[in-house]
């Protein structure tokens, strides 16, 4: 396995609460710039939006799916990251490897950063990266068990782009995005497999997913209002399983409009 000394490849756990929410894609434009009084954009992230795809993976019974369908209070996923053009993926490229999970209301993600060809390896072959300075030997063994004690195996990609705002000093932590042209599919299941993709919620909507630590600002909240910001329970995951836009999606939007 390749040796992995980048300091950035050390482990990332953090608890957050989640929050998603819909609007029409051409209201995004009035929203940002609303936000943006209280909002900076990401400095991490590339200027304006940026891809962001996924492979997911799950039992051969889809355990993961149907513990979010049916609500279950502690659930897993875990899928591999990557951001910007899939198809430009080398063997060498980093990636992400990502166990999220939630506990009631809190999310939780630990993720370590892998060339793809190690992550791979780890999550289809069960093969450990090589012990290096940066790769947490905790997360990657957790990783491990996961997918060989429940011989979990790629399922769906998931791509979206992404637009990024984080809070100030005063809301350190808050954290609001904007995510556009989501698409799934469950075969060529290669992140950097060049093929077409099909759109899993209608391309005229947009998610605006709110991240915290503790508590949405009450400014934040007014904005919300303000815009007619429709709360939903939505999963790109699932929605990318069924291969289809949830039912009722417009329906949620009109109704909060």
């Amino acid at each position: 396995m390749a040796t992995i000394t980048d300091p950035l490849a050390s482990i990332r756990a953090f608890n957050r609460f989640e929050l998603k929410y819909l609007i029409d894609r051409d209201q995004i434009g009035q929203v940002r710039d609303d936000l943006s009084a209280n909002l900076d954009p990401d400095p991490h992230s590339p200027t304006g939006s940026y891809a962001v795809w996924s492979l997911y993976y799950d039992t051969v019974d889809l355990q993961f799916y149907w513990e979010k369908i049916d609500g279950i209070r502690f659930r897993r996923k875990l899928r591999i990251r990557h951001y910007g053009d899939p198809t430009t993926i080398a063997a060498a490229q980093p990636v992400y490897v990502e166990i999220k999970q939630r506990i009631n209301r809190v999310t939780q993600k630990r993720r370590l950063r892998l060339p793809y060809r190690a992550a791979l390896a780890l999550c289809d072959d069960h093969l450990l990266p090589d012990v290096a300075e940066g790769i947490d030997r905790v997360v990657a063994g957790e990783v491990l068990s996961l997918v060989s004690g429940l011989d979990l195996r790629p399922t769906t990609v998931v791509g979206y782009r992404r637009l990024a705002m984080v809070g100030r000093e005063t809301d350190g932590g808050l954290r609001v995005t904007f995510d556009t042209l989501v698409r799934g599919r469950k075969t060529d299941l290669d992140l950097k497999a060049a093929v077409d993709t099909a759109p899993v919620v209608p391309e005229d909507m947009a998610i605006v997913e709110v991240k915290v630590n503790e508590r949405v600002p009450y400014w934040l909240t007014e904005k919300i209002a303000r815009h007619n910001m429709a709360l939903i329970r939505i999963s790109k995951y699932c929605t990318s399983v069924e291969g289809t836009p949830p039912p009722g999606l417009r329906l949620q939007r009109e109704e909060a409009a």
